[in-house]
């Protein structure tokens, strides 16, 4: 029986941080890359980045100003392997 491709799906991720010079949006999604996922920053000091990412569970983190931050509007969290936390989201 053929099993049924999951569709991938539009997340948008954003983060109030104005007056910082630089925001990367790094996952599980994108192996932790560091140069894939730039964010953009609009004239409220919201930094947007929209990924397109199949259905699953993944643990991410923004690079602020050469600081980690988990995101701070998401609860839902896990401990990594730094003994740190890491936001996790589902994308159903």
């Amino acid at each position: 029986m053929p099993t049924k491709k999951r569709k991938k799906r539009r997340v948008t991720f954003s983060l109030t941080a104005p007056g910082v010079m630089g925001v990367c949006l790094t996952g599980s999604f994108n192996n932790w890359n560091l140069d894939s996922h730039h964010m953009k920053q609009g004239s409220d000091g919201v930094w947007t980045r929209t990924v397109i990412i199949p259905p699953g569970t993944y643990e991410y983190k923004y690079l602020v100003g050469g600081e980690w931050w988990h995101d701070p509007l998401n609860q839902n969290v896990a401990y990594n392997e730094y003994g740190t936390l890491n936001s996790v989201i589902v994308v159903e």
